[in-house]
């Protein structure tokens, strides 16, 4: 199973990407993964514990800042690991909608890595278990 909040039809708010940034321990997950790793290591390397980590990494998924992929094994003892989902986030401050210049509204914007094909086949397999 793949999950990518970032390919999501609907973008996180400014409210969720800085609430997801907002602690010491979040930020030191998102600096650790030079890699896609698993909550087990994620939980050792930043001496975070394991249940705090999986709250981190749940709350920066659902902010679109870390992708979650599952490594299928034979044994059946399959591995979901985490990876970065961008390159940048901005964010600004513009005018609000309608042309009130009295009030201005953030917005975030991500630039993301371009895809693997290893990605793309990983997403096209999930799709296909998910329609089977």
């Amino acid at each position: 199973m793949v999950r990518d909040p970032s390919r999501e039809p609907e973008p996180p708010s400014v409210d969720e990407v800085l609430d997801a940034l907002a602690d010491d321990a979040a930020r030191r997950i998102v600096a650790a993964l030079t890699e896609p790793k698993t909550a087990s290591e994620l939980s050792e390397e930043c001496d975070i514990p394991l249940s705090t980590t999986y709250r981190k990494l749940e709350k920066l998924t659902d902010a679109s800042l870390l992708s979650e992929s599952t490594d299928i094994r034979r044994d059946g003892q399959h591995t979901t690991r985490y990876s970065v989902s961008f390159d940048a986030v901005t964010v600004s401050v513009g005018d609000g909608d309608g042309g009130d210049s009295d009030r201005r509204e953030f917005d975030v914007e991500f630039s993301r890595p371009e895809r693997t094909r290893d990605e793309r086949l990983a997403d096209l397999w999930s799709e296909l278990r998910e329609e089977t």
